[in-house]
């Protein structure tokens, strides 16, 4: 169905999707290229919401060349009105003889409609090109438009032995240089951080993007269900979300004048209603939460089952009687465990990194 140049041709266009990691959200990572005659006449990628859509730039980058040209995308072409034209009828007008789609976009808006207004036009539509990579770039929007839910992933830094911090809370630093410098890229490529009180009151992070040359920083997300934060944490610093689950006016009042704003959750125990939280982030746009948190939060987010995925980066040491990673019960038996089914393992300085996703139960 798909020749060596179609996979040629679409494995550029996941390339310039790329380039949009750190700037595209709430929309979608988009690359395209246009081909005619076996020559590349157009190429573009979304940079941000609100700004032209990868096909447009390629369109006009092309001009006339693209009449009779084949078009990769690695998203099915929106067909409704947006912030921007929808790119379907571009195509269409510009009189494209050939579209591959690397997947068709999970938007309940558009969800096939542009792929069927292309057929309807005398378009040949290929999809399905490349599509797991496609949505690998996408995961996060993929899960909010899907689930609405955000793309979770936890973020550890641990010893062998699976220890993430000293007794007294200390942790800095478990894992070297660079394993620190790759996780910056992974708090980038998220459009929020959440961390949990405990973390804060420790260690006091400032959970910015650094190492990373990104235009934009992401929304940083604090737990703290009794509002016990200082107001001159760290993390405060140009404004934060502060999710609570008990009112206190005067510390909710003291948490806005310094430009932070104040979300009331709450849930059993008096405790953050963590699913609720994940919830109304998707209903702001957060396509891939990050989470740097400790044992305690981490151990509550999984048990709520929140959490997709784990970004954990594993340190050739050992280190004892000591916080562990995840605060989880005794199970009765091996039958009760969460399963996780690894994906990348891969050797950053001299730590381990290992991406697994969580299973859902049964």
């Amino acid at each position: 169905m798909f020749t060596e140049a179609d996979h040629q041709h679409m494995s550029r266009a996941l390339q310039l999707a790329q380039l949009g990691l750190y700037t595209t959200a709430p929309n979608p990572r988009v690359g395209a290229v246009i081909v005619r005659d076996g020559r590349v006449v157009g190429e573009g990628w979304h940079r941000r919401a609100g700004e032209p859509h990868a096909e447009a730039l390629a369109l006009a980058q092309a001009g006339e060349l693209a009449r009779g040209a084949t078009v990769y995308v690695t998203l099915e072409p929106c067909s409704h009105f947006g912030r921007t034209p929808p790119c379907a009828q571009s195509l269409i007008g510009a009189g494209v003889a050939r579209v591959v789609a690397a997947m068709q976009d999970p938007n309940p808006a558009v969800n096939g409609r542009g792929l069927t207004m292309l057929r309807d036009a005398g378009i040949d539509v290929r999809c399905g090109l490349l599509a797991a990579q496609a949505e690998a770039l996408n995961v996060g929007f993929v899960s909010r438009m899907t689930r609405g839910l955000p793309w979770v992933r936890m973020k550890i830094a641990a010893s062998l032995d699976g220890r993430t911090a000293l007794h007294d809370g200390r942790s800095q630093w478990i894992t070297g240089e660079r394993a620190r410098a790759d996780g910056h890229h992974w708090r980038a490529r998220a459009c929020a951080v959440l961390t949990g009180i405990g973390t804060v009151r420790d260690d006091d992070p400032r959970l910015t993007a650094r190492e990373v040359d990104t235009p934009r920083q992401p929304l940083r997300v604090l737990v703290d269900s009794r509002l016990q934060v200082d107001p001159h944490a760290r993390l405060l610093q140009g404004g934060a979300l502060v999710v609570c689950a008990v009112r206190d006016a005067a510390r909710e009042g003291e948490l806005q004048d310094r430009g932070c704003e104040v979300l009331h959750l709450p849930g059993p125990g008096d405790k953050v209603d963590l699913p609720a939280l994940m919830r109304a982030l998707a209903g702001r746009g957060i396509n891939e939460l990050h989470v740097e948190a400790g044992f305690r939060l981490n151990g509550s987010l999984v048990r709520e089952g929140c959490v997709d995925e784990l970004l954990v980066y594993l340190a050739p040491c050992l280190l004892g009687d000591a916080a562990g990673m995840v605060d989880l019960a005794a199970l009765p038996g091996l039958e009760a465990r969460r399963r996780l089914v690894f994906g990348d393992i891969d050797r950053v300085g001299d730590d381990l990194r290992v991406l697994a996703r969580l299973v859902a139960p049964d």
